[in-house]
């Protein structure tokens, strides 16, 4: 079955090649019960750095020649990124490129807008099952997501609602923050290395929820914050990720920090690196603190696109493609009624 989504810019429906879709197929199939050990070799840390090395680690045979034909294959414009281009000789070079974000991914003045984290393609939820976007157990588990042994986060966004932002391996790579504010958590869970491929995350139970992951909690009811409570930002490896890199700028990539509780964050600054491959980054919200922009929810319920989400859960689920930074709803005041997409 095909896989499509909306360009939000054009509002066109697209289909989306699914790189070696044949081959994860066949590891998600039911196959994979008879060879259970086989599977979890192919899930664990070790094979999905080997298979990262071997995939994004060589030199393009006739460098850079080929590199400028996989770029245009994959609709990577060699005019977005910062530095010169010829020095993506490698896979690995061309997924952690750099771009001129501040000129080519422009974002909102709004100072309670959130934004996206990330190129990606993303749907919205919600916990709530008085929620139109009620949504349970089918990405991840909520609790295991966010950390069984972290009562007071489980219960700070209880009901809440949240974003799922798929990375594709030609996207940029790197997270920038979505929302302004001051951090009071970090923390790392460790788990598999699950594709993100979207046959795969329909056939594997809450598969977010089991990939090693790197969970960031932000206050953003602070001076110079968003205004939206207390925002849960996920970044989830997937299959071939090696490594999520902290690496906070506030001035394009100059001067990277490790991201610690009390730094205070900028909105829309890069905030992170995903090493290479397809991921996907989670950002959880308080019940009631955000308005999802309705191009979004629109699209989402669309009945005439093919969506492998669609079909495996039962339910209008189609994703729209968003750029890093652009809006993608703005903060609720406590206490202020949310749109119908929140309650």
């Amino acid at each position: 079955m095909k896989h499509q989504y909306i360009d939000r810019k054009t509002r066109q429906v697209r289909t989306e090649i699914l790189k070696a879709d044949p081959v994860i197929s066949a590891i998600y199939s039911p196959i994979r019960e008879k060879a259970s050990f086989l599977f979890r070799l192919i899930i664990s840390a070790r094979m999905s750095s080997l298979i990262g090395a071997v995939s994004y680690d060589l030199p393009f045979l006739n460098s850079p020649m080929d590199a400028g034909k996989f770029l245009a294959a994959h609709g990577i414009d060699l005019r977005e990124v910062e530095g010169d281009p010829a020095k993506l000789d490698t896979l690995r070079k061309v997924f952690e490129r750099k771009i001129r974000y501040d000129q080519l991914r422009p974002m909102p003045e709004d100072a309670d807008a959130v934004v996206s984290p990330a190129d990606s393609r993303l749907l919205v939820g919600a916990f709530s099952k008085n929620s139109a976007l009620f949504i349970k157990g089918k990405f991840f588990d909520f609790c295991e997501l966010i950390g069984r042994d972290k009562p007071r986060w489980l219960d700070a966004f209880d009901q809440g609602s949240f974003a799922v932002t798929r990375l594709t391996p030609d996207k940029y790579h790197y997270n920038h923050t979505p929302v302004a504010g001051t951090v009071l958590d970090i923390y790392e869970i460790d788990g598999h290395f699950h594709s993100c491929n979207p046959g795969a995350v329909v056939r594997e139970v809450t598969p977010y929820s089991k990939n090693r992951r790197v969970v960031t909690i932000i206050d953003t009811d602070v001076p110079g914050g968003t205004g939206c409570g207390l925002v849960c930002m996920v970044e989830v490896v997937a299959m071939m990720i090696g490594k999520i890199v902290q690496c906070y700028s506030q001035n394009g990539y100059e001067n990277p920090r490790v991201v610690v509780p009390g730094l205070f964050m900028e909105k829309g600054c890069p905030k992170s690196l995903y090493r290479p491959g397809s991921s996907t980054t989670i950002v959880i919200f308080q019940k009631q603190r955000i308005r999802f922009s309705e191009d979004l929810l629109e699209n989402q319920v669309r009945t005439d696109v093919s969506s492998r989400f669609s079909e495996g859960f039962g339910r209008p689920l189609v994703e729209t493609e968003v750029t890093v930074r652009s809006g993608i709803g703005h903060a609720s005041p406590c206490g202020e009624t949310a749109a119908f997409g929140d309650l």
